[in-house]
């Protein structure tokens, strides 16, 4: 939802000894500021306009935390914040969801994902080797898979693990793992990929690899504070560290 610039610092990588980062079965991706960062309003004002037809809120989201947040989540605390009582957040969340989804495709075309650094190299360094790819995100599914196939590596994906009915990013990976293990078996190893806090302690509450890359808002230093077991400044670095 929200537009981050990436950080251009560089710094060299960090790996946990005895982590290898491209040994793993799966790579579970987010999306916005791990895979794209969006140049463009849509999903926000559709969060917006969605909010404001439906409840009457006026709704910003100054003063939520956003990123590394899902868009359920993000919803409840605006709602939250507006007055709404429990009840009333049950029944007119789903409604939301439901108009914030039909406002993003009609507005598909408006869609400007910009790929983050480096990003098809690493996808198809990934498919080469075999190994299986799945999204696993805060957004909301028919949002993430528009912006994956505006931004042309929807193809890349077997499966993507979204928010709605989950909405915390460790039940969201937790989904992942287990779409992943039913392609792979239960004895895959899966790793998460993203940029922000959140998705490290999400994937370390579920206890799976994690790889940080400081594309998003956050910094290398914010994200290896968080010990990721690997942690990068872009794509880029991944791919010469496993050259």
């Amino acid at each position: 939802m929200p537009l981050p610039e990436a950080t251009s610092a560089k710094h060299r990588p960090f790996v946990r000894p005895g982590f290898h980062w491209d040994a793993a079965d799966c790579y579970l991706f987010d999306i916005d500021g791990t895979l794209l960062n969006s140049r463009d309003a849509v999903h926000y004002y559709a969060f917006r306009n969605a909010i404001h037809e439906l409840c009457g809120v006026e709704a910003t989201i100054d003063g939520v935390p956003v990123h590394g947040n899902t868009d359920p989540g993000i919803l409840r605390a605006v709602m939250q914040r507006a007055g709404m009582n429990v009840r009333d957040i049950a029944t007119f969340l789903p409604q939301v969801i439901e108009r914030m989804c039909a406002e993003v495709e009609q507005k598909r075309e408006e869609l400007a994902p910009e790929l983050c650094e480096s990003i098809p190299g690493l996808l198809r360094y990934l498919k080469q080797r075999g190994k299986l790819l799945g999204a696993a995100s805060g957004n909301l599914e028919p949002i993430g898979w528009a912006k994956l196939e505006k931004a042309g590596v929807k193809p890349l994906f077997a499966f993507g693990a979204f928010s709605w009915p989950r909405e915390s990013r460790a039940d969201i990976f937790k989904y992942g793992v287990a779409l992943a293990h039913q392609q792979l078996g239960n004895h895959a190893t899966v790793v998460v990929v993203g940029d922000t806090p959140s998705d490290i302690a999400a994937a370390h509450e579920i206890g799976i690899g994690v790889i940080a890359l400081a594309t998003g808002i956050f910094s290398f230093a914010d994200l290896l504070a968080c010990s990721p077991d690997a942690c990068f400044d872009c794509a880029a670095d991944m791919l010469q560290v496993a050259a």
